[in-house]
């Protein structure tokens, strides 16, 4: 893997845990020289997660759309920002320079993004990992969520187990380096 693209807040949360899990991913993407693809934000968990992969001599991609960068959130000492129009071409961007996708606590725009990426994966667009960082249990409501929606036969296991979840970033990027895309229909029943 080259670069991974990490969907994080431009706020902190309510935790210090949600800062140094950021923190701690950006070390590991940095150690095992893999670039970071992100929102491109100077703030919150995202400009945590930047500065770390920075500092420890790894790439940052900045992705952001112009309405943000003219509101002065982006971030200066990136080794790149990509400017576009709108969010569905900065979604579009950041997953065609990435390898793979990890969700850190955030709200609203990193779950947008997040399962955007997964449904893509699902649909068949494209074939690289998706994962939630599960920083003090922060997605098992949406854990379970996805769980009923298979026990329900809205989603196929095979497409909810494209989805890894973990709480250590060593682990989840582990799993990663050794996924394989399943090869499942995504419609659970065409004849009806």
């Amino acid at each position: 893997m080259k670069r991974i693209c990490v969907f994080c807040g431009s706020n902190q949360g309510g935790r210090p845990e949600y800062v140094e899990a950021a923190k701690k991913l950006g070390l590991l993407l940095a150690e095992r020289n893999i670039g970071l693809v992100y929102g491109g934000a100077k703030v919150g968990t995202m400009g945590a997660i930047a500065d770390t992969v920075l500092d420890n001599g790894a790439s940052v991609i900045g992705v952001m759309p112009r309405l943000l960068v003219e509101k002065e959130v982006a971030h200066s000492g990136l080794t790149e920002l990509r400017i576009v129009d709108t969010m569905h071409e900065r979604k579009h961007l950041m997953a065609e320079l990435s390898d793979a996708f990890v969700a850190l606590p955030g709200g609203l725009g990193t779950l947008d993004e997040f399962f955007e990426m997964a449904t893509w994966a699902q649909l068949g667009m494209h074939d690289k990992p998706c994962g939630l960082l599960n920083v003090c249990g922060y997605f098992d409501n949406m854990i379970r969520f996805l769980d009923t929606a298979v026990s329900e036969e809205f989603v196929r296991k095979e497409h909810r187990e494209m989805i890894f979840v973990h709480d250590n970033p060593e682990t989840l990027i582990d799993a990663f380096e050794s996924y394989e895309a399943p090869a499942v229909a995504k419609w659970m029943d065409l004849e009806n």
